[in-house]
Parts: structure tokens; C-alpha cells; sequence
């Protein structure tokens, strides 16, 4: 043991050099030289240089621009269409809308690129063309109320025609406003209910050849004319003898309300997530219960939008209540016997009859038919904020 040990002991020194030799030999892992730029760290170039620079640093157009370029093309058109002698305030629009898109494109691909200037191009196009659709209801607004506010006044709201002649100035519009009321009430409550229950039918039971057959009849209703309706009324009325009522006049703007109510209430209904159904029925709750408590709730909103879309597009109907009510010019509150009149009626009666009084007397009755319309539809969204779920905590 002691010549093994004195071995292993004098082969030490012996061994030294060549171990320490070895170890120098051995590739050692040595850190990255950031001045050469070797090792794992960042390849040359990959950093901000110039071109990413530029890149970040390039030109843009003040957030005024569009605002310029409109002026410019509108000063364009006023400049050409002046020098060129045009009649046409539309023929000088158009060269300003042209002016702007060609300004707007050409002054974005000079300052920016032309992907800037295609993107501003396209939204260029998207704001002439909001405001192209804009115009129209503006300008109509515009001249309702410049021209039906001459003889709008609480007398013209409170008193009828009757006695005062088409060419005299006076009367009032109560008569009109009164029919308009029961009549377009009464169609309410007969369509809604209806176009209520047979959207929930198509969208929570319809199945099979029933529900394509009620989908179908459904589409083709919404394009029916309203002159088709009053006739319809009007046939029964003649095989029943009926006189003329504002009752018959509320049943054919019955027909033309509920496709719309059916239409809008079936959207609505489509829109509330399946997820909430199965969270009732797996509760236990019968699917009726489903339907009353947690479906028309989630779905009140929307289907109150759509009602009242259905009223405006009834509101201004004139054909059915020419055949139905035949007008008057009397006060008459009840619905279910005698002629009445109605809103578009009266607008109807007095510009046929052609003189300047009764011209004043229409442009203020169709203000007064804008506002009905109008408040029916912030009463509508007042309803809809009201009864809608409340999803906050």
C-alpha cells in the first residue's frame, strides 16, 4: 500500500504539466466582443438604422388636411363651374366632389406613399358619400320647417276646417291630428300583438312546410303596396255593407304593420344567445316561461325599435284612408262610425287644392306629421334604455 501510495505520489508532479497543458488546450467559452460585433449579440444592421429611421421620421399630413382639401375642391368647383357658365348647383357639386378625390389622392401620394393615399382615397369616397345621402333629408327637413312654420301656431293645432274655404286663410289641422292618432292606435294594438307572436313562433317553434309557408306569405306582405290593402278592406267593406269608419282605415294599415313587426321582432329574437335559453331550461323553466321572462326581455330593445319603424311607415299612408275614411272636415272622435281625416290625408286635401293658403296649410301639416314621428321614436328608445336588462353589477 505504501508503494502504490508513493506511486500515485510521484506520478503527481509528473502528471502536472501534461494536466495543466491539457486544460489550457481546452476551447473555453469566451464572452461576446460588442466592439467586433461577433458572438450571440445583435447581427450588424438589425438595429435602428437609417432606413428604419426614415421609416419613423417620414412626412405626414396635419390632421386638418381633409378639411383643406374640401375647401380647395369646393373654391374649384365655384371657380368652374362660375367660369363655365353652369345653371346647375349639382353640375358644380359634382366638379367639387371630383376636385376634392383628386386632391386628396394626389397630395397624400406626393407628401406620404401611395398606400397612405389609397387608404385616404377610399374614406374620402366613404365621407361623399354619407354626405351625398345626407343632403337630401337636410334639405328636406330644412324647407318642412322653413315653410310649415308660417301658419304653425296653437291656433292652426286646436281648431279644424270646418267652415273656412280652401283659397282662406285659418283653420287647423286638430280634425287631421285627432283620426291620425285613433287610427294609427288601433292599427298598433291589432299588428303588434300579431307580428309579435308569430315572430316568436318562426324563431322558437317553426319548423317543417308551416314555417317556410309563414316565412314566405310574410316577405311577400312586406312589399305589398298599400292600395292592394285598402282594396282588400275596401272588398269587405262592399260585401258587408260597412260604411266608411276609421276602423276600416286602422285595418289596412294592420295589414301593411305587421310584416314589418314580424320581420324586425324575428331579427331581434335571433339575436339573443342560445345560451341563455339552455340556462333556463336547464333550471327546470317551461319554455313559455323561457320565452316570457328571459328571451322578449333580453330582446325589448330591439323589438320596440322595430314597432315603432312599423308606426312611421304607416303614419304617412294616404291611399287606404282615401278608400276607407273618405275624410272630413268635421271633428269626429269616434273611430267606429263616420268619415275622418288624417294627417297625409290633410296634406293631400289642401295642396290639391292649390292655393296659397291651403299650400301653407299642407307644409305645416307635414311638420306636425315629422314631429309625431319624431317623438314616437325618442318615446321608442326612452322605453327601450328603460326596459332593457341591466348588465352592469
Amino acid at each position: 500500500m505504501s508503494n502504490a501510495h508513493s506511486g500515485a505520489a510521484g506520478n503527481g508532479p509528473a502528471a502536472g504539466p501534461a494536466g495543466s497543458a491539457a486544460i489550457q488546450n481546452r476551447p473555453t467559452a469566451t464572452a461576446p466582443d460588442k466592439s467586433s460585433g461577433s458572438g450571440p449579440g445583435p447581427a450588424p444592421g438589425s438595429g435602428p438604422g437609417p432606413e428604419r429611421r426614415q421609416s419613423l421620421s417620414q412626412r405626414g399630413l396635419p390632421r386638418w388636411a381633409p378639411a383643406g382639401f374640401a375647401a380647395a375642391g369646393i373654391v374649384i368647383g365655384v371657380a368652374v363651374g362660375a367660369g363655365a357658365g353652369l345653371q346647375s348647383r349639382v353640375q358644380w357639386g359634382l366638379i367639387a366632389v371630383v376636385a376634392f378625390l383628386v386632391i386628396s389622392y394626389a397630395v397624400t401620394s406626393a407628401v406620404e406613399n401611395s398606400r397612405q393615399a389609397k387608404d385616404r382615397l377610399a374614406t374620402s369616397v366613404v365621407w361623399v358619400c354619407f354626405i351625398l345621402a345626407v343632403i337630401p333629408l337636410f334639405s328636406l327637413l330644412w324647407v318642412t320647417v322653413s315653410r310649415g312654420m308660417k301658419v304653425l301656431d296653437p291656433y292652426f293645432l286646436s281648431h279644424s276646417m270646418a267652415g273656412v274655404p280652401s283659397s282662406q286663410a285659418g283653420g287647423g289641422v286638430y280634425h287631421a291630428l285627432i283620426g291620425t292618432l285613433e287610427q294609427v292606435g288601433i292599427a298598433t294594438v291589432i299588428a303588434t300583438p300579431i307580428g309579435l307572436l308569430t315572430a316568436v313562433y318562426l324563431v322558437e317553434y317553426g319548423k317543417g312546410a308551416l314555417a317556410k309557408a309563414v316565412t314566405f306569405f310574410v316577405d311577400v306582405m312586406t312589399g305589398i303596396p298599400s292600395i292592394v290593402a285598402g282594396l282588400f278592406i275596401l272588398a269587405i267593406m262592399l260585401m258587408g255593407k260597412i260604411e266608411p269608419s276609421g276602423l276600416m282605415g286602422s285595418l289596412a294599415l294592420a295589414i301593411l304593420m305587421m310584416p314589418v313587426v314580424v320581420r324586425s321582432t324575428e331579427e331581434m329574437l335571433k339575436l339573443v344567445p342560445n345560451e341563455l335559453r339552455e340556462a333556463a331550461l336547464a333550471l327546470g323553466v317551461p319554455k313559455w316561461r323561457m320565452i316570457l321572462k328571459v328571451v322578449l326581455p333580453t330582446a325589448i330593445g330591439g323589438i320596440t325599435t322595430g314597432v315603432m319603424l312599423a308606426i312611421a311607415r304607416i303614419a304617412g299612408e294616404t291611399a287606404p284612408i282615401i278608400l276607407l275614411v273618405f275624410g272630413s272636415q268635421l271633428i269626429n272622435s269616434n273611430p267606429f262610425e263616420g268619415a275622418q281625416s288624417s294627417l297625409p290625408f290633410y296634406i293631400y286635401e289642401q295642396y290639391k287644392a292649390g292655393e296659397v293658403a291651403s299650400i301653407d296649410r299642407a307644409w305645416a301639416a307635414a311638420l306636425v306629421l315629422i314631429a309625431f314621428v319624431m317623438i314616437l321614436n325618442l318615446v321608442a328608445r326612452g322605453i327601450a334604455r328603460w326596459k332593457a336588462p341591466k348588465t352592469g353589477r
